[in-house]
This record gives C-alpha cells, structure tokens and sequence, in this order.
C-alpha cells in the first residue's frame, strides 16, 4: 500500500518529476514516489513485463561530478583555484557545491535540492541521548571523532568558502551565514547517495580539457567500458574527509605527467533518479553505464535493470545493493540496520598506545612494522560458518586462505590441529604472537634471524622470514591468550556501555518492526521512554555486536585450549 503523501512533498516530487522530463530522464518502467517519514522516496514498478528489463535511463551530464564543480561559472573558479593548490580534494568540491546551490533561490538543481532529505538518522545527527545507547561500541567512538573532525574543518575552512562564494553570486544581495548543519547535510548527502561511475574518458577529459590541466581530478581507470556497479564502497574504519588520488599517470621523457591511455575513468557523482534507489538485502536492480547508447538508445548514459526482466511485480519497490555493510557501517552512514544482518562483522584491535607499556616496546614495534602486521581485524559473522561451533559443516579448506606460511623452520613445531577451523586472520594473529613475546623468546627470535643473515645471503630478513622465526618461538598459546583478553574486555565494555545481550533482547520483544510507526505514536516501553525507530536501530546494532563478541570469544577460548594440548 502506498504511504499517504503530505501535500508539500507531492508538491516537491511533482516539481522533480517535471525537471526530470526537462533534462531528458526516462522512466521507461518506473515511478518514484513517497515511502513513508522513515525511507523517504523510493523507486517503484509501473509494468510487470519489461523487455529489456531497463526501467530509467538517465543522461551523465545530469550527474553531479567534480568535473561540473570546477566548470560551475559561480563557484568553478575559486574551486579550481584551491583544487591546483592543493587545498581541497574532489569530495570536498562536491560537498562545497552542494552547500552554495542549496541556498541559492534561482539554482537550476532547485527541484532535485529540495527533494532530498533535509536531516538524516544516521549517528552524526544524533542527540546526546540517542548516541548514548551506543556507548561502549567502535560507532560510539568513531562518531564522537568524526563529529569532531567535522567541525573543525568547517571553522577552518568550509565556513568562509561557502559565504565568500555566495557574496559573488549577482543575483543575490543578501548576506547568508552558514551554520555546521549546512555542512553535516552535504556531508551526509555525498556519501549516502554518491556511486562511483565509470565514465568513458573521452567524456571526462576531452583534449580541450587535458590542455587546462584537468587531468588531476581523484579517479581511477579501467579497461571496460560497460560495468556494472552499485555504490561507492566505503568503511566506517576508513572514513575521512581527504581521498586519494588514483589517477593513472605516464612519466613522459620531459618530466611532466600525463594521464595513461584508459577506456574508463572511475569518478564518484551523484545521480539524479537513480539516487532515490533505497537498499535491499537481494537487489531487485542493478545500475550500468552505456557509453555509446547501443544499450539504451541514450549515449553516455546510465541505466537501471532489473534483475528478473520477465516477472517482476507492479508496484513493488525497485530497491539496489548498497554493498555488503554490516549494521555499524550501514547505521553511520544511512541510519538504519538490517535485523539478522548476515554481513554483519565485529571489529577488533589492540590499542597502539597500549603498545608502548608492554616488554621490548621498541624491538616489538620495529619486529610489527616490518612483518607489515595489522593491529586490527573485522571478523564477518560469515566467518562463524567455518569455526569450531558450526553446524554447518562448511568445507574447512576456506579458512586457510591467506593463513598458510611455512610453519617449520627447524621441524619442532608442526602445524597445528586446529587451523582447519580457526576463523581470526593470520595478519592479525602475526601482530598478537609479536605483542605477546617474552623476553627469553625476543632473544630467541633474533637469533634465528642472525642465523639466517650468516649463511651466506646478503639481504634483509624478509616478513614471512619474521613471522617465521616467532611463529617457531612462540607458536600460538600468547597470541590466542592475548585474544581471549582483548574479546573479554570488548565485552566488558559494551555491557557497561549499555547492559547485557539479554537486556536488550528484553527490549526488542517489546515491539517489532512491522509494528515500529504504532510504536512511535503511542506506546511505551517499561521505562515510560517512547520507543523511536532511532533506539529500535541502536539496540539492534549493540545487540549483534555483542552477540559476535560472545561467538568469537567462544572460537578464541576453543583454540587457546587446543593450543595448551599441543604445546611442546
């Protein structure tokens, strides 16, 4: 059934529609329209039988992109000013873009502005309250420093850019402040609707462009020039405000740089139509880009296609992959979760700061630095499938990718019994066996490397050398027991962060989401506090993370005990 639509949405939608028409946006199969307050718009079937399959057809020049920031008469040439220096990066562009063309009365991209959500449920706009029920979590963390990070580069450098662009603007007269709230929006808006497109080069650096210098915008190159693809990847580990710059570059004999010679450039942009796409768990969906029209009909161009060309329902949303997010990510950047998430994960690490209080701090970190050891790991719930616990009794085989190195320097330690099933990644384990030596073992290994050094080759100890000679030392019993430590302590703080797994199971049968807007409106929990879709989203997510943290510290605990019965 259709969410009733409020009169100024229909209005707004009806304004989008119009503009879309205008700049040649086909829907061939395809309506969009209002979900309800907690999803927004959404794309929907309007025929059952597609040919083709094809349901939106949607010109690249429509796309927002750093190349169309730059040749923006209003904010193009203070942006490229800053972008040869330097200064700023091409995601940054966007978001300044983005800032100035919402405010301005006269913007051409008015109707698309005004259709997208003015505030969002992911955790930078949480209350005080609503981030507390994260406590304990890596998101609580990670928020409190992204939020941080953002508004510094706001007073540093957003503020004054955006209201000196708008102060050239001749069409305006008055004198507009920008807040952080301006900023936090387009922040929000590039990285949940941003798709990383793959556009043909020739449309991304024509030769008159090449000649300006354009060549150094961040993006990648393939070979293909039709791919499939949904949106941009990203981590809630990685995430920053300053990308990388990926461009293909040639050293010519004079020097200087030019880009090499590539069919499709990759460039993250916002596009108008498709963005409106919402996540499903199985895509009905996929987007391409045609980039001769021989698909569509429609030269640069992208498309959306269905799946199940044949029989795919009318009325039934047409929903997209954003990836495979686990809840944490999917909650940072989107504001919602998935109940039962099979990509959820469980990040652990052991602190760097941590680091400088144990024995041989120095030789340690030197020892973790040249086996080029992680100091962190996401353990995918997928992995369980393959561990001592599962009933599954998937092929063991697959745990041993990337795991296996040679365990026998002098023949005394064997392969351990257990590997088959162990589901923590050897880069991280590497990292642990180093941390956990002792000194008598420190000795030890740094003998083994001196012999390695006098028999006669002149090099370096390579890492798997390194990860060798501790491996012969120390075996796995420190590293497994320092693991057992650090998932103990993971779980300590997040039941003292919010309560117990139990507790918030006590909370999620309350209610359910098929019932979650009725909640909202008139009931109450036992704690006489209104049950938002927000809380519902927060539980569910520290619910998983504990429940991981419970499941792998049972794998941990297993393979510690069957290390001890293998000891020499």
């Amino acid at each position: 059934m259709a969410a009733s639509v409020p009169h100024q949405q229909e209005a707004k939608l009806h304004c989008f529609l119009q503009w879309l028409q205008a700049n040649s946006v086909e829907l061939r199969g395809c309506c969009i329209r209002y979900c309800g307050p907690d999803k927004g718009f959404g794309v929907f079937a309007t025929t059952g039988n597609i040919g083709d399959g094809i349901v939106m057809v949607v010109p690249l020049d429509l796309a927002i992109t750093p190349m169309r920031v730059l040749q923006d008469r209003l904010v193009g040439p203070r942006c490229r000013a800053l972008f040869e220096e330097g200064d700023v990066d091409d995601r940054f562009l966007m978001m300044v873009f983005l800032m100035v063309e919402r405010v301005l009365p006269n913007s051409v991209w008015k109707p698309y502005l005004d259709l997208l959500p003015s505030t969002f449920e992911s955790t930078l706009w949480f209350t005080e309250d609503e981030l507390a029920e994260l406590r304990g979590t890596t998101l609580y963390r990670a928020t409190l420093v992204q939020q941080k990070q953002l508004r510094a580069l706001f007073n540093d450098k957003v503020k004054s850019l955006v209201e000196e662009l708008l102060q050239t603007d001749r069409d305006s007269d008055r004198t507009i402040e920008v807040q952080f709230e301006d900023f936090l929006w387009a922040n929000c808006i590039f990285w949940t609707r941003a798709l990383n497109i793959p556009f043909p080069r020739s449309y991304v650096f024509p030769e008159s462009l090449d000649e300006q210098g354009k060549s150094s915008l961040s993006c990648s190159s393939e070979a293909d020039a039709t791919v499939t693809g949904n949106s941009g990847e990203t981590s809630i580990h990685s995430l920053n405000v300053k990308s990388e710059d990926h461009v293909i570059v040639e050293n010519t004999a004079d020097g200087a740089y030019k880009l090499a010679s590539a069919e499709t450039v990759w460039v993250e942009g916002l596009v108008p139509g498709i963005d409106f796409c919402n996540h499903g768990l199985k895509a009905a969906a996929t987007w391409e880009v045609d980039s001769t029209g021989a698909v569509t009909g429609v030269p640069a161009s992208m498309y959306l296609i269905l799946a199940d060309q044949q029989n795919f329902e009318v009325g039934k949303e047409i929903c997209i992959s954003y990836g495979n997010k686990g809840n944490e990510e999917l909650l940072y950047l989107y504001g919602f979760v998935v109940d039962n998430n099979p990509d959820d994960y469980l990040m652990v690490h052991y602190p760097i700061e941590a680091l400088k209080s144990v024995s041989s701090s120095d030789s340690k970190a030197e020892l973790l630095e040249a086996q080029k050891a992680e100091l962190r790991c996401l353990l995918p719930k997928s992995s369980l499938n393959h561990g001592f616990f599962s009933e599954r009794n998937e092929d063991s085989k697959k745990s041993l990718v990337g795991q296996s190195y040679n365990y026998s320097w002098s023949g005394q330690r064997k392969v351990p019994s257990y590997l088959s099933k162990l589901v923590f990644p050897q880069e991280f384990l590497v990292a642990l066996r180093t941390i956990a030596m002792q000194e008598h073992e420190l000795r030890q290994v740094v003998s083994l490397l001196e012999e390695l050094g006098a028999s006669g080759e002149e090099r370096q100890p390579s890492d798997k050398d390194i990860q060798t000679a501790i491996w012969e030392v120390c075996g796995d019993y420190g590293a497994l027991e320092l693991l057992v430590e650090l998932l103990r302590m993971k779980m300590m703080e997040l039941e003292e962060g919010s309560g117990t797994e139990d507790y918030d199971d006590e909370i999620l049968t309350n209610f359910s989401i098929m019932k979650l807007e009725d909640v909202e409106r008139s009931k109450r929990t036992s704690e006489g506090v209104s049950m938002s879709r927000t809380r519902w989203s927060c539980v569910v997510y520290r619910k998983g993370q504990k429940q991981l943290t419970r499941l792998f510290l049972r794998e941990a605990e297993q393979a510690l005990e069957l290390c001890a019965r293998e000891q020499p």
